[in-house]
């Protein structure tokens, strides 16, 4: 038997929907003072495990909690290491200019950064906007100097989609780094070694692939 695990927010999510139903999304957003896209991940979640109904037009209906449900069935066999996408990693050095160019060509909104194969921070579209704007010199900046470094948000490729998908909820993120944990040669701590990426795109392909089967 399988128990779906909301979210906070997926949880106030199902309460306003069983208060006011049927309701939009628009509405739901206002209740929680989210935008409408920040809401779609909880409520495609929501839908395709059968919490709720869609109805075009209309809104959203409560439909309850299923513990047993095909999808999620389906869901719960599934691992990060099955559906993740190669990782986008550059290192400390390397400077913003070429961070940015590889962002576009590899089309990713988050670029990992290591430092001798360990994950030590990562950075965003909105991290190098700001360094733009803020007028450094591109070809010079070192990415490092701009990036969000640790604690990182992660996961390992053993672990089930549905955490992954809770992990990027939760976080208000694009993507986790899939990494694979070793001590250092001193073995006076853990290295993050990035093996894998895996995103909202991810989890929604997979959804869509699982719903047509």
């Amino acid at each position: 038997m399988i128990i779906i695990q909301l979210t906070s927010r997926q949880k106030k999510i199902v309460d306003i929907v069983k208060e006011h139903q049927p309701i939009t999304s628009e509405h739901i957003a206002k209740y929680l003072t989210v935008t409408r896209a920040a809401l779609r991940p909880d409520l495609s979640i929501l839908t395709m495990t059968g919490v709720l109904d869609a109805r075009p037009k209309v809104g959203y209906f409560y439909l309850g909690l299923p513990k047993n449900n095909q999808l999620l069935e389906e869901v719960s066999t599934i691992k990060v290491k099955d559906i993740m996408s190669l990782p986008i990693v550059v290192t400390e050095e390397t400077t913003v200019y070429d961070t940015i160019v590889t962002l576009f060509l590899e089309d990713v909104g988050t670029i990992y950064v290591s430092s001798a194969g360990d994950l030590s921070g990562v950075v965003s579209r909105k991290d190098l906007l700001k360094s733009v704007i803020g007028g450094v010199d591109m070809n010079k900046m070192p990415v490092g100097m701009i990036m969000t470094r640790k604690p990182i948000i992660t996961i390992t490729q053993e672990e089930n989609v549905m955490i992954a998908a809770n992990k990027i909820i939760e976080n208000e993120i694009d993507s986790l780094p899939v990494v694979e944990l070793s001590d250092d040669d001193n073995k006076t701590k853990t290295k993050y070694n990035v093996i894998g990426r895996i995103s909202k795109s991810n989890i929604t392909k997979l959804f869509v692939e699982l719903c047509k089967s």
